[in-house]
């Protein structure tokens, strides 16, 4: 396991490897006082607004009903109110921040790791998904790092936050509700809702899943999309028994399972790139 977590670091060092985050890299976070897992977002809204019983659990579909019964403004409401505070990064947000990782992917709505990319000193730009009931017809937002809008990014933008899903910073821009996956889903087999540039920089590259699971079909898809025509060698830390869907996607995207806790996993690869990050 040391030989390929020194790999691992070695590699983002030189900019072969594309972190993608999911929100159980708040976990590494302290004092966290966002909702930190679907379910904790599903009740944060259900605790402000009545929803069904039945759905009260399930968070594109506690979205889907908010918006349909009160307001797409109400939704956003609320998710920007769940995540107004930025969780200060963890000692692996800023690790990762500092490497030299020119993308990195995050699949959860707070600020955090864009807080990591202030931190890091360098300059960066962020894409965010943009929900097709407010944007109709634009599928990504750009954004400098002091969060003024890019009416376009260039070929080649330097260092890249993607946020598939949107985020609270800069404009509240969030995919939550089933038709905001409806509409992306839609098109993403034909890449359409990827920017380019994303596109450009995965050819060949491979990418390390931190904080993620894939036992639903809907991470699924979002990660087979996002790593398409990249790399035939990913890596993925999970703890926990895989699913059997997990295990079949895994399987079928040459992502290769490490078995441990991210908490033990992440000081041993802050560990293996103290010289680069150093450097």
């Amino acid at each position: 396991m040391t030989d390929l977590i020194n790999d691992i670091a070695s590699q983002l060092a030189t900019g072969a490897v594309i972190p993608y985050m999911g929100p159980e890299m708040l976990s590494l976070c302290q004092d966290v006082a966002v909702p930190k897992t679907p379910l904790a977002l599903a009740e944060s809204m259900t605790a402000k607004v009545s929803v069904p019983h039945k759905i009260r659990k399930r968070l594109t579909q506690t979205a889907q009903f908010i918006e349909n019964f009160k307001h797409r403004k109400s939704v956003v409401h609320l998710m920007n109110e769940a995540f107004a505070t930025t969780p200060s990064p963890s000692v692996l947000q800023l690790a990762l921040a500092s490497s030299g990782a020119k993308l990195w992917v995050d699949t959860w709505y707070d600020d955090s790791f864009a807080a990591a990319l202030v931190q890091s000193k360098q300059p960066w730009v962020q894409v965010q998904g943009l929900s097709q009931s407010e944007h109709f017809g634009q599928w990504t937002g750009a954004y400098a790092a002091d969060g003024t809008p890019l009416a376009e990014l260039s070929e080649a933008p330097g260092r890249l936050l993607y946020k598939p899903w949107g985020a609270h910073s800069p404009a509240g821009n969030y995919l939550v509700s089933d038709s905001d996956y409806v509409e992306v889903l839609t098109e993403i087999d034909i890449q359409t809702p990827i920017p380019p540039q994303v596109q450009a920089w995965r050819s060949g590259r491979h990418f390390l899943f931190l904080g993620c699971r894939f036992d639903d079909q809907l991470t699924r898809s979002f990660a087979r999309q996002i790593m398409k025509r990249s790399s035939d060698q990913h890596w993925a830390v999970l703890p926990n028994e895989p699913t059997r869907m997990e295990a079949r996607f895994l399987a079928e995207q040459s992502i290769i399972r490490i078995p441990m806790p991210l908490a033990e996993f992440a000081p041993l690869l802050i560990g293996a790139m103290q010289p680069s990050v150093a450097a």
